[in-house]
């Protein structure tokens, strides 16, 4: 599903519900090195109640219509960057489906809401899940669904906390899903910078998901736990290195090694 690297740029609703603003973001995600940007697709009414009405007008606020993710979805085509969404209810997911995206995304939020799992494994489209706040139950659990149906499914260590601290990162989570399941492990970041993203690519991360603004004076949603398209173009840069520092499993004399060769002293026994 993915490639050595795969670099996503969270949208979100960074773009206000002003679908301008949500083009500019995908010119800035290209510009960046981004290999995908994802949105967030949903009904306010069926994501949250209305009782939570600060969290609630927000959402209002930000929700994009149906066919404007069509529009979106075209002009990355256009762009030659790939286009997905984290849906939060049935509708979205069948909208999504019918415009054809590659992937799928399962927030955080939603591991254990097998209502939407289910109706996002019907479509056998790829898909991407993270695991802030998740049990290892749930997580095991959710794998093994996609498993069962034959979906590819890959999985995001995730802390959901916005922002988070460095030091309660927990990276340590991604050997142990690397060394548990089967399949691509990555890391979905939501602090300051970043550190922390290049960390994870050395513990083994091949996917990294960051959210994404345009530029610092960029006022949206989730301001705090995004980068600019400038950082994240350094984050592509150091991610790409890092390949090229850690190389392939070598022993033996190495080319760069030959000039050393004389002061090699061996012994035979």
């Amino acid at each position: 599903m993915v490639e050595k690297n795969f670099l996503i740029a969270e949208a979100g609703i960074n773009h206000n519900g002003n679908i301008k603003t949500a083009l500019k973001l995908v010119d800035t995600a290209k510009k960046s090195g981004a290999d995908a940007i994802k949105f967030q697709t949903y009904i306010t009414e069926k994501r949250i109640k209305k009782k939570y009405k600060k969290i609630f007008n927000i959402l209002k606020k930000c929700e994009l219509k149906f066919n404007e993710f069509k529009l979106i979805k075209d002009y990355c085509k256009s762009k030659k960057i790939t286009f997905f969404s984290t849906p939060f209810d049935k509708e979205s997911v069948q909208y999504l489906d019918n415009i054809n995206v590659k992937l799928f995304k399962i927030a955080s939020f939603d591991i254990g809401n097998y209502d939407l799992i289910n109706e996002i494994l019907k479509t056998k489209k790829p898909t991407i899940v993270s695991t802030g706040m998740a049990s290892l139950n749930e997580v095991d659990k959710v794998y093994k669904s996609f498993k069962l149906k034959k979906v590819k499914l890959s999985i995001l260590h995730c802390v959901s906390s916005y922002p988070n601290k460095d030091e309660t990162s927990y990276l340590s989570n991604i050997n142990f899903l690397k060394k548990r399941y089967k399949t691509e492990i990555g890391i979905s970041d939501h602090t300051n910078g970043i550190k922390i993203p290049i960390y994870g690519k050395l513990l083994g991360a091949n996917i990294i998901e960051k959210h994404l603004k345009i530029n610092q004076h960029h006022k949206c949603v989730d301001a705090p736990v995004s980068i600019t398209g400038e950082q994240f173009k350094q984050l592509r840069e150091e991610i790409n290195k890092i390949d090229s520092i850690l190389g392939k499993i070598s022993f033996g004399l190495r080319k760069e090694e030959r000039s050393s060769k004389i002061f090699k002293r061996e012994k035979v026994y």
